[in-house]
């Protein structure tokens, strides 16, 4: 590694801002030597706690974290936010909206916030995202919160890069159960109805509460339902009263779980293989020709993609169909 990173990183564990924010930037941005960064840290994480807070657009995910996050503060504890944002479709960056919202306790030195786009993730999350986010629990951060773009029914993506997940649902979205269903409404820890001072949420938390018990096997025990308000403060005291239980708890149970770790390998693996598997295809015009037949109506995707695949040595057997060993 770089001396210049070794420097970073040694300053950042002595708790500079500054050198945190560069190895973040070069982490992002998948800089020279970044790889060296992760694999040098990665023995020293697992410390803090990750809570993914998720939900609809609108449902006032970012208030609501800010309003977490100054308890968390007068508690004594040390925040990194990850505030993630809609990547631009020409730019790739995000607008930081989020992070607009959190102005008030940004300037505050036991927190550090950061601005992340999706970079067209469609989980809400992107690698990078997961890597600042153990960049921050290497700089000694008690909490990590991740605040993701507003999420569909299946883009349930923070649930494998946290510890605990708060799903964020308000009043007034017409048929609320309908917004919450499906992915979303199993990998929740913890269920808020946030902006309980407008009409409905007392309607929308017994319905959240009647499904969860439907779905519920017996004994099992149900995720709690809790109402808010960031306006009116109303219930966030609870709330933070509930989540420092689920800090606590991640605190003995230690090291990261192994589903985690299994989704992370598979991820990397994924990424990598269809970086080096797009090189490679690109590299001899194979994928222009293949397009021009089928813009000519020679051709069809499906066989497209099959020959690229195999030029690749990369041919799914059929059923029935023998593995042909394409070892060297």
């Amino acid at each position: 590694m770089e001396e210049r990173m070794e420097t970073l990183i040694r300053e950042m564990k002595n708790g500079d801002q500054r050198s945190l924010a560069r190895l973040i930037s070069c982490v992002e941005d998948r800089q020279a030597g970044w790889k060296d960064v992760m694999k040098s840290i990665y023995p020293g994480i697992g410390k803090a706690c990750v809570l993914g807070i998720t939900g609809s657009p609108g449902a006032g995910k970012s208030t609501l974290a800010g309003e977490i996050a100054r308890r968390f503060l007068d508690r004594g504890l040390s925040l990194g936010i990850i505030a993630v944002d809609p990547s631009s479709p020409y730019s790739g960056g995000a607008l930081l909206g989020d992070r607009l919202r959190m102005r008030d306790i940004s300037t505050n030195p036991g927190v550090f916030i950061r601005s992340m786009a999706t970079r067209g993730a469609l989980g809400g999350l992107c690698q990078a995202a997961r890597d600042v986010m153990r960049i921050m629990d290497a700089a000694g951060k008690d909490v990590v919160l991740i605040e993701t773009v507003g999420v569909g029914q299946d883009e349930i993506e923070v649930v494998s890069a946290s510890d605990y997940v708060v799903l964020v649902t308000f009043p007034g979205q017409g048929d609320g159960i309908q917004a919450i269903k499906a992915g979303v409404m199993e990998i929740a820890d913890l269920f808020v109805v946030n902006k309980c001072d407008r009409d409905g949420a007392d309607v929308m938390a017994s319905e959240i509460s009647a499904m969860l018990e439907l779905s519920s096997e017996a004994g099992q025990e149900r995720p709690p339902v809790m109402m808010t308000s960031a306006f009116t403060q109303e219930g966030i005291d609870d709330l933070c009263g509930v989540l420092s239980e689920f800090i606590n708890q991640k605190k003995a149970r230690g090291k990261p779980q192994r589903d985690h770790v299994r989704n992370e390998v598979l991820g990397l693996l994924e990424r990598e293989m269809v970086g080096m598997l797009r090189e490679r295809i690109m590299e001899n015009g194979k994928l222009e020709s293949a397009l021009d037949a089928i813009l000519e109506g020679k051709g069809d995707p499906y066989s497209a993609a099959e020959e690229l695949m195999a030029r690749v040595h990369l041919v799914r057997s059929r059923p029935g169909e023998r593995k042909e060993d394409t070892r060297g």
